[in-house]
């Protein structure tokens, strides 16, 4: 007879990911997962299988996670060259949880196939989302989201005021040299 889950699917993978981000998927183990979690080590194993497993799990998760952030946002902002805007700035993580943390996590997204084609399907969304707002060129959805992406890099290392409006200020004056209008 089957026993039945101290915990669920959703709720260990949302502890695992704070603990990858934390640590690296590098140094989550099974025993590190065991302890952050509850769950024993051979719980753990007899649900992913191996170490590989699980973090390609956890950050598949972390990917369903930035799917349905992508979607909401895509809903929640005007269809104008300010909604693209803001939309990506919604998308921005904040400093609390570290601009930087996720570049062990981007290490793994790249080297996995699966991994790597999620990410690639959220970037299709993503430059369509922005490209409805531009009213343009569908390559200009694909230069504002890598602008963003470059901007959030860029800030780390300058670490110049607020992210939120370094960012935004980076965004907004790609607008205007692309000839968008900002106005709500």
């Amino acid at each position: 007879m089957p026993r039945n889950k101290t915990i669920s699917e959703l709720a260990l993978l949302a502890i695992l990911l704070d603990a990858v981000a934390e640590i690296g998927p590098d140094g989550l183990t099974f025993a590190k997962a065991s302890a952050r979690s509850g769950l024993s080590a051979p719980t753990l194993v007899q649900r992913f299988g191996d170490r590989k497993a699980m973090i390609e799990a956890i950050l598949l998760f972390a990917w369903d996670q930035l799917d349905e952030a992508t979607e909401a946002a895509d809903a929640a902002f005007p269809v104008s060259p300010r909604g693209a805007v803001d939309l990506l700035l919604h998308l921005t993580p904040d400093p609390e949880h570290g601009l930087d943390g996720g570049l062990p996590l981007l290490r793994e997204d790249m080297r996995n196939p699966a991994l790597r084609a999620r990410g690639s399907a959220w970037g299709d969304r993503l430059s369509a989302a922005l490209t409805r707002r531009l009213g343009r060129d569908p390559a200009l959805g694909r230069q504002m989201a890598s602008l963003w992406q470059g901007a959030i890099i860029w800030w780390g290392f300058d670490r110049n005021g607020a992210p939120q409006a370094a960012i935004g200020k980076a965004l907004e004056s790609w607008c205007r040299t692309a000839g968008l209008d900002q106005s709500p």
